[in-house]
């Protein structure tokens, strides 16, 4: 019998509800669990439920490989096949925040083998609720300790604020790692001046999708490079690049539509080197952030001008919503 959490972040909440759902629907189907597959972030309520069952064996799967199992098992497939995964927050194996993955990998493994290029998230999960922050962040990457305000920015935020997040990015106080595209977003809408604090996730890379102006096709530099690590999208010439296009006056779709066009053309690009690498040809699109309209079928158009067939979700979520269905399917192929 298979059993497969969903995750749920961490709020302090008794666990209560989930363990009475939970007992609901094993008396209700008369069934016992024999295995149970759960998120590997220490802090998910549904993963804390996992480890103190009893009598089972537990599978711990990593958030990103999640995605790509679900995706691969929804098209009845089983790999191996190299998986694009960008998202706002996934707990990486190295206890970093990832979310810019290139994975290479099927339902039973898989090996990350390329990556956004990091950056300090300062005051942690403040910054997903600041915007402004991470525009701080990739300017303090992009352009060294304490960069300037940007135009769009100045006047929105308190200039003694930005020079304690940009030393805080700088140090690495209270600023965790992450290789997120959805954070990257974050940075660019407020380098655009579309949003410096949001009230619900994904706004500010929302409003950014909706100021795209359709008909450029212009675009940004944005290098893929080879590192210890592997494969590197390095977004900081980018970030450079939008911030001197905003200050000549570029219009603010133009700009939209550019940095689309860039991380799209340069994903696809790297996802074209890893699967020659492995020798596939099948690429999953997946996670949170693809449900940009625009960043999908402009990566999907470049991937399939490559030679690759390419998998997104159709019947599942592309976001957070289909984790646990790629939990099973990995726990149901490692059992």
């Amino acid at each position: 019998m298979l059993f497969s959490s969903a995750p749920q972040a961490s709020t302090g909440t008794p666990l209560r509800s989930f363990r009475e759902g939970i007992a609901h629907f094993e008396r209700l189907l008369a069934v016992t669990p024999a295995v149970v597959a759960h998120d590997l972030h220490p802090d998910y309520l549904s993963s804390a439920y996992a480890l103190e069952r009893e009598g089972v064996r537990l599978i711990g799967v990593q958030h990103h490989h999640a995605h790509l199992a679900a995706c691969l098992a929804e098209h009845g497939e089983t790999g191996p096949a190299v998986g694009l995964i960008f998202d706002g927050t996934g707990y990486g194996t190295d206890g970093t925040v990832w979310g810019g993955e290139i994975l290479v990998g099927d339902l039973r493994d898989v090996v990350r083998v390329g990556r956004l290029h990091p950056v300090r998230m300062p005051g942690g999960e403040a910054a997903v609720r600041e915007p402004w922050r991470m525009a701080c962040a990739w300017l303090v990457a992009a352009q060294g300790a304490e960069p300037p305000i940007p135009l769009a920015l100045q006047g929105r935020i308190d200039a003694r604020r930005w020079r304690a997040v940009s030393q805080i990015a700088a140090s690495g106080l209270s600023s965790p790692v992450t290789s997120s595209v959805g954070r990257l977003f974050d940075a660019v809408a407020a380098l655009l001046g579309r949003r410096a604090v949001v009230t619900f996730e994904g706004q500010a890379a929302t409003l950014l999708e909706a100021s795209v102006d359709p008909a450029e096709r212009g675009t940004l530099p944005i290098p893929v490079e080879r590192c210890d690590e592997g494969l590197t999208i390095d977004a900081r010439e980018t970030i450079r690049a939008i911030v001197a296009q905003v200050e000549a006056g570029v219009p603010t779709g133009v700009v939209a539509a550019r940095f689309h066009n860039a991380l799209a053309g340069a994903a696809a690009h790297a996802c074209a080197m890893a699967a020659a690498e492995a020798d596939v040809d099948i690429v999953v699109l997946s996670g949170g952030v693809f449900q940009n309209r625009v960043l999908l079928e402009r990566t999907s158009r470049a991937l399939a001008g490559a030679g690759l067939r390419v998998l997104v979700p159709e019947r599942l979520p592309p976001n957070d919503g289909g984790v646990s269905y790629g939990q099973a399917a990995v726990a149901a192929a490692t059992t």
